[in-house]
């Protein structure tokens, strides 16, 4: 899980500044339009609006954009689509097994999208709830380890979210990840604001519960397997269970 995590975070930095940055910013607008749509356009009554908004703020896309969003998700601007949630399940290389979640107003491109990326990548569909019991859905919160010049202990963090449900503070390197219950999420990540700490992004994700080690190659593999599934319009996240030592993400770079 550690490997995957660092890797999730190493993607999150690498997406901010590189060719995809359209793309990543076309994903945050509808996680926002969807949320919006959901719950309303109000971010104080709404909190996986309030978390979309953050992670789209974070990410650099402009206000602009995101008030639109928000307006178009609410029924208050004219221009949204009706988008419906998917999850494929399937394996990649080494057995790997994988969720691929997507977003979609088209069942049938994204369905297309999905196939072709997993077979021309040394992956295969499978069958629902195949694969789907190898993962739990847990919060998870990102918070960088520096802020405004001081340096956060995992005892900081522990401290701040302990009370609100909490199951784990996991060490990225440069930030602390905090894992708690999927229904816990938002009042751990309020519990950290109230205590004055920053946070990178908040999300319910889908954690696998045991992991595959995977060497050099089959890190490769993986990894152009998901930015191949990633380069769908489609697809919003994608979830793997392996593990990859420091020392092979410093190979694969």
């Amino acid at each position: 899980m550690s490997g995957h995590s660092k890797w999730a975070t190493t993607k999150h930095k690498k997406a901010v500044i590189d060719a995809k940055r359209g793309k990543l910013f076309a994903k945050l607008i509808k996680n926002i339009e969807v949320a919006a749509r959901m719950g309303g356009g109000d971010p104080g009554g709404n909190p996986t609006l309030y978390d979309a908004i953050q992670k789209a703020k974070k990410s650099s896309v402009p206000n602009d954009n995101i008030d639109r969003a928000v307006k178009r998700g609410s029924g208050a601007e004219a221009g949204g689509a009706e988008y419906q949630t998917i999850m494929y399940e399937g394996y990649g290389p080494n057995g790997v097994a994988m969720l691929v979640e997507c977003l979609t107003d088209n069942r049938n491109r994204a369905a297309a999208d999905v196939r072709t990326a997993m077979t021309r990548n040394g992956g295969s569909l499978a069958d629902p709830n195949s694969v789907a019991y190898l993962f739990n859905r847990k919060g998870v919160i990102v918070v960088a380890k520096e802020q405004d010049g001081k340096s956060l202990s995992e005892d900081d963090v522990m401290e701040a979210v302990l009370e609100a449900g909490a199951d784990e503070v996991n060490d990225l390197g440069d930030s602390w990840e905090v894992v708690t219950e999927a229904t816990d999420m938002v009042a751990a990540r309020t519990a950290l604001q109230d205590a004055g700490i920053d946070y990178d992004s908040a999300d319910v994700q889908f954690v696998p519960s045991m992991t595959v080690e995977l060497d050099a190659d089959g890190a490769a593999k993986i990894f152009r397997l998901i930015d191949a599934l990633e380069d769908s319009d489609d697809v919003q996240n994608v979830y793997a269970n392996f593990d990859v030592s420091d020392e092979i993400m410093a190979e694969v770079g």
